[in-house]
């Protein structure tokens, strides 16, 4: 086959790439310069939609409404922006070989493409119980949340099993929201998880306890501290019982799993450094190799406000890496300097009529502030991380856009703590006065 040649190739088509393509326009990307190579069949989407409003029985959100950059109220890039732009969208194309020495990239159809620098967005992909040998995982209707073709072959569970029994495996992210957009699509819910609460990585138990009573209240029943230890399948290899390990088994028309993903650096094992499971870059994320840089969720990049290296799984460090690596890329071409990228490490979730945010970091003593009482018209409560007299993160359910920007502020400033008996009593009023 002829080869293709590009002086700039992304190699991912998810969030990362369409902020990364949004870039190159406004540093004035000649056309024909940039590719964009990616194994899915749609334009870069905001992915975060799939989990929420997709599976919404009412007003569900379909393509082309989340294409990025809109996730971040920027203007939507459909299909057509990218070809009045002249960037080549290379959809439904699996990169199965990527030779950095030879600026080479070859896909499963035997394409070959070459670039002169490239910017890895491969993101992440899930555990898949089947990666375990957990028996009956390859039954009909185990469903995995990643990308769209995921969610539709959700949707179509959903609507094929109508007001049946739903098990979640796990209790982060995935587990949560996704056990709430099952209860509002009238499932019978329940969801596994092997921590003592749920959200363990972010939440403390008292954080925990409010959105675990919340979720029961929605009637979704809650089992902790046991794993999926297999499934059992009925003659047409749907999936119809879940076993515990604890040696209950729960029936189920369809099953969620969701505890957690891995990077996709596989491609380039032995060709560029990586660190704590990523591909380590500097802070414009630059690799060890001249001329590749990787930006999202498979990148090892140095947190300039903790002096440590990281890898961050989220949508905004997907767009704003993205956009730092390409600011990167003009500005060395044109022998300009860009700062340092200075990330403050932020998450948020959206789930039945509750919203939080948190930022910073979650270590250290915790200062519990506001109203957390479940019979409130519209509870409002944080949480403050207290490290070496300061406060270094910073967690609000149901703040305000002014609210929610104060609470960012500190954990950003990490302001000195002389008094934790009043910082609780002034609570959310301390962040909107620094």
């Amino acid at each position: 086959m002829a080869e293709k040649t590009f002086k700039y190739v992304i190699l991912g088509g998810g969030v990362a790439a369409g902020y990364a393509a949004r870039e190159f326009a406004k540093q004035g990307v000649r056309p024909g310069e940039l590719a964009i190579i990616s194994k899915e069949a749609v334009a870069p989407y905001e992915r975060p939609a799939l989990s929420k409003a997709y599976l919404f029985p009412e007003g569900t959100a379909r393509l082309p409404g989340f294409h990025v950059c809109v996730g971040s109220g920027g203007e939507r890039l459909l299909p057509e922006w990218y070809k009045e732009k002249g960037i080549e969208l290379i959809l439904s194309t699996e990169i199965v070989k990527a030779d950095l020495a030879s600026k080479t990239l070859v896909s499963a159809a035997g394409e070959v493409f070459k670039y002169h620098i490239l910017i890895v967005a491969t993101g992440s992909t899930v555990f898949r119980l089947t990666d375990f040998g957990v028996q009956g995982a390859d039954s009909k209707n185990i469903l995995y949340l990643r990308e769209i073709d995921d969610a539709d072959k959700l949707v179509e569970a959903i609507k094929a099993k109508k007001n049946g029994k739903a098990v979640i495996v796990g209790g982060g992210y995935i587990g949560l929201e996704l056990s709430a957009a099952l209860r509002i699509n009238n499932f019978d819910v329940t969801m596994v998880f092997p921590e003592p609460w749920c959200m363990p990585r972010l939440f403390t138990a008292d954080i925990a306890a409010f959105y675990e009573s919340y979720y029961t209240d929605k009637g979704i029943k809650i089992i902790k501290g046991t794993v999926a230890v297999g499934f059992a399948a009925d003659a047409n290899g749907e999936v119809k019982e879940v076993k515990l390990k604890d040696g209950r088994s729960l029936e189920a028309d369809l099953v969620v799993v969701g505890v957690g993903g891995k990077p996709l650096t596989t491609l380039f094992k032995g060709q560029v450094e990586e660190e704590k499971g990523g591909i380590k870059t500097d802070a414009f994320f630059k690799t060890s190799v001249p001329d590749v840089y990787a930006v999202g969720d498979v990148v090892t990049f140095p947190l300039k406000m903790y002096n440590d290296l990281t890898r961050v799984e989220h949508v905004d460090h997907a767009r704003k890496s993205a956009e730092q690596a390409v600011k990167a890329i003009f500005a060395s071409e044109q022998g300009k300097a860009v700062e340092e990228y200075d990330y403050l490490p932020y998450c948020l979730s959206r789930a039945f009529d509750l919203s939080w945010q948190l930022y910073g970091d979650n270590v250290g003593d915790t200062v519990i502030f506001g109203d957390n009482n479940l019979t409130s018209a519209k509870p409002k409560f944080g949480s403050y991380w207290i490290k070496d007299g300061k406060i270094v993160g910073a967690f609000l359910e149901g703040g305000s856009p002014d609210e929610n920007k104060a609470i960012a502020k500190v954990a950003k400033t990490q302001p000195s703590v002389n008094n934790v008996e009043v910082l609780t009593k002034e609570g959310l009023s301390f962040a909107c006065k620094i």
